[in-house]
């Protein structure tokens, strides 16, 4: 009872909402880097919001199923197929045995999402199901989906169909806003640098992955040369030596030596997530409390 997986694409991975509370052994967090496309699809199929699902990076994802299932696929716009007839993202299907799933292009955005009826029935460690290949943790013998690899699950009868309201699908265009509280460690940040970096535009750079997404654009200053290693959080925005921003994000390391001059709202981060290289980024601030309120909406939405 599982997948067998034909074609693995380039970077396809096991993922859950995250590893947490080993950050004082220097494991970080991980988990998916969409939440929204992520809790989506397990609302749609009736999953615990915790259950595993998988993040395909690349196109030419192919898939044999073995037993009856449903599935859901959210996240970038790509072309989804089953038995190679087009389908529909953001929607349950049926699948019977010997289906055959195909994840084509990704046209619109960055990732997409495959989720199963009650998940994949896969191990966990610390707890997880995510993926770390640094830390060789999660998934499957901690590295990314390989072709010939076997992705168990239970058997399930044929549910309802259920598709998700149209007018709340994302669509990932290549200009983005964040929403940023400041930090700490802001008064190191002159007003007038603050003010550059609030009216500023940054380019996504190639280096953006799991870790971090590096900005490039008009170069910010800290009175701080440095600072002690310390904790740091989703969403911190460092500010090295040279200036321009790195945002992290789910498989951050779990201590940093760069000043910081704020941090992006959670489910900004969400949205960063979907974007390509040389996407335009900016950022607005945002106070504590108007962010608190955001995220409550966010989350009412999957309870």
């Amino acid at each position: 009872m599982s997948f067998n997986v034909i074609k693995a694409g380039i970077f396809t991975t096991l993922q859950d909402r995250g590893r947490f509370s080993f950050t004082h052994l220097g494991v970080t967090n991980s988990g998916v880097m969409d939440e929204y496309a992520t809790l989506a699809a397990h609302k749609l199929l009736d999953n615990n919001l915790n259950d595993n699902i998988l993040e395909i990076t690349f196109s030419n994802v192919e898939l044999q199923a073995n037993t009856q299932t449903t599935l859901c696929v959210t996240g970038a716009g790509c072309e989804f197929y089953i038995n190679d007839e087009q389908k529909t993202t953001w929607q349950t299907h049926e699948i019977k045995k010997d289906d055959i799933v195909k994840i084509g292009k990704i046209l619109e955005g960055q990732r997409v999402y495959l989720a199963v009826k009650n998940g994949f029935d896969i191990k966990k460690e610390f707890g997880s199901n995510s993926t770390t290949i640094k830390e060789s943790l999660g998934g499957i013998s901690g590295i990314q989906i390989k072709n010939g690899d076997i992705l168990p699950y239970k058997s399930s009868p044929k549910n309802l169909t259920q598709r998700w309201h149209e007018e709340h699908i994302p669509t990932y265009s290549k200009e983005l806003t964040l929403r940023v509280l400041l930090s700490y460690q802001e008064d190191s940040f002159s007003s007038q640098e603050k003010e550059k970096f609030f009216n500023s535009s940054y380019t996504v750079t190639p280096d953006f992955n799991r870790m971090a997404c590096k900005l490039k654009g008009e170069a910010i200053a800290s009175s701080l040369d440095g600072i002690i290693s310390e904790a740091i959080t989703f969403g911190s925005i460092q500010i090295p030596k040279d200036g321009q921003p790195i945002v992290l994000l789910k498989e951050r390391q779990t201590i940093g030596g760069y000043p910081k001059i704020g941090t992006v709202l959670s489910i900004d981060c969400f949205k960063l997530s979907q974007m390509k290289i040389g996407s335009t980024i900016k950022f607005e601030e945002i106070d504590i409390n108007s962010a608190q309120e955001k995220l409550k909406d966010f989350y009412s939405t999957f309870v």
